[in-house]
């Protein structure tokens, strides 16, 4: 679904552009950024013209949040050098300098007020929408900003955020940071933006972005999806262990090369293990959907790897949390046979605990293990911690730091360390493989074929349609239930796409 759009996909006039009075829009020269002992920049120097997509890709922990957050203005820089349109603001840069220079930034880890309308959020952006009616001015903002990006959108203006899901809260976030009033729009950095997105509206998004670019804005685009990168992007910066080591334009660099320039090795992927019993051997999963209790059920066997796929919001996490709270309590229409754990899609809200270390988040699921007497072993936790900390290549120096000192893709990898690290029979995975790195992914893929190999069961939503192939067998969810089941040559992105939408009257 990740096709780069021409320029024709945009009408004039769409996109409210500031345009800048040098060649380079951002300047960066000599860089640097420490938290304590560790360097999470070294000397980067970047130019980023106007009017051109530029993707940025590495490990989780190779500085892109970091550098995009120094440029955004939430962190100062340790030294170095930073030019916006020519303008010199090394010294005093912070958010209100960048908003004013018509910088704007979408996080990985969403900024948005939960409390909040969608509408009252898009007026913290936008100190200008004062005085009566300003309420129905930040909507039309706000709604006609999701109209042209994601037509066809569901989203209400005057809806609670909290009450979003994290896909819809992506939409909002990247909405409000393409929409502008009194100060236009200049460059737009986004940090891993379809994280949450399914194909479609990926897809969307992307069209979006090249007519952004098309009409004289500027885009800086973070993803692992490095289809995304190399689709959308006219040029491409590599980096690692806090600095840059290639910047070429994207015609320049292939799918293989790039990872290669990453530090990784690009493997193809492992061949399909098709089983045809359906999980009738040695059963551990039988589900229907709550909204659709007469549609098919959910099945899966000892052993199996079962994906849920189709459009985001039609029933698949719902029916995670269905089999998670079966395995706990009696719920009817679910059976489950052995122990759970859930590798949750929306770390900040449903999996880090963020006053832990990370260590201690780790290993939480299997302190039960660690008993010695009335007491938890020490030694044990830690051996633990270290353990998961190679196996899963956690980029920290010390697992006793607090969890919120990692990426966010190194979050990520502690939530599949405390799963997989569980005497779990029945993995449940809701999207985990946001903002986590090509090179990792690789190794969890390997990881889960091992154990669903030695006995284990994993039920996995993904958005990504490459990783469905890694599954045995796949259930298509539209409005609430299954409208398909697919196996071994029909898992295909024709098929999950037809499968997901109404057919014709």
């Amino acid at each position: 679904m990740n096709i780069r759009p021409g320029a024709g996909h945009s009408a004039p006039g769409r996109f409210p552009v500031m345009q800048a009075t040098t060649s380079s829009l951002i300047s960066l020269g000599g860089v640097e950024k420490a938290f304590g002992a560790v360097r999470a920049l070294s000397g980067v120097s970047l130019d980023v013209a106007a009017g051109t997509c530029v993707g940025l890709v590495g490990h989780n922990g190779a500085g892109k949040s970091t550098l995009m957050n120094i440029l955004a203005g939430t962190l100062q820089p340790s030294a170095g050098r930073l030019g916006v349109a020519g303008e010199d603001v090394s010294a005093g840069y912070g958010v209100a300098t960048a908003n004013r220079l018509g910088v704007r930034c979408v996080f990985q880890e969403l900024s948005l007020c939960p409390n909040l309308s969608v509408a009252e959020n898009a007026r913290i952006l936008h100190p200008s929408l004062k005085g009566l009616g300003w309420r129905r001015r930040a909507a039309a903002l706000i709604g006609g900003k999701l109209d042209a990006i994601f037509p066809g959108h569901d989203i209400e203006p005057g809806q609670i955020v909290g009450d979003l899901s994290i896909a819809r809260r992506q939409m909002v976030e990247i909405a409000r940071a393409f929409s502008a009033t009194d100060r236009n729009v200049r460059l737009v950095i986004l940090d891993e933006p379809t994280s949450s997105l399914d194909g479609v509206l990926a897809a969307q998004l992307l069209s979006f972005v090249r007519g952004f670019v098309a009409e004289g804005g500027t885009v800086i685009l973070i993803s692992h999806l490095l289809a995304e990168i190399l689709n959308t992007s006219d040029r491409i910066v590599v980096m690692r262990d806090g600095g840059i080591v290639a910047d070429r334009p994207a015609s320049g660099f292939s799918r293989a090369s790039l990872v290669e320039s990453m530090g990784s090795v690009a493997r193809e992927m492992d061949a399909r293990h098709a089983r045809t019993g359906g999980g009738a051997a040695e059963r551990r999963v039988s589900a229907t959907a709550k909204r659709q209790p007469e549609a098919a059920p959910l099945i899966a066997g000892r052993g199996e790897i079962v994906g849920l796929a189709g459009l985001g919001g039609h029933g698949q996490t719902d029916m995670l949390v269905r089999i998670f709270e079966g395995a706990r309590m009696r719920t009817a229409g679910v059976t489950v046979e052995g122990r759970t754990a859930i590798v949750a899609g929306d770390r900040q809200t449903d999996g880090v605990f963020p006053l832990w270390s990370i260590g201690e988040n780790a290993t939480i699921a299997s302190l039960g293990r660690m008993l010695r007497g009335m007491l938890i072993d020490p030694d044990a936790e830690s051996r633990m911690a270290a353990e998961w900390k190679e196996r899963i290549g956690i980029r920290t120096p010390d697992m006793r730091n607090p969890i919120l000192s990692l990426s966010g893709g190194n979050q990520q990898k502690v939530l599949f360390a405390r799963a997989l690290g569980s005497d779990a029979d029945i993995i449940l995975m809701d999207d985990p493989m946001r903002g986590v790195d090509i090179g990792t992914k690789q190794e969890v893929y390997s990881i889960i074929r091992r154990e669903a190999d030695a006995g284990r069961t994993f039920l996995w939503y993904t958005t990504e349609m490459d990783e469905l192939k890694h599954c045995d067998r796949v259930y298509v969810f539209r409005n609430g239930g299954i409208v398909a089941e697919l196996s071994g040559d029909e898992i295909t992105e024709d098929r999950v796409l037809h499968s997901s939408f109404e057919p014709a009257a």
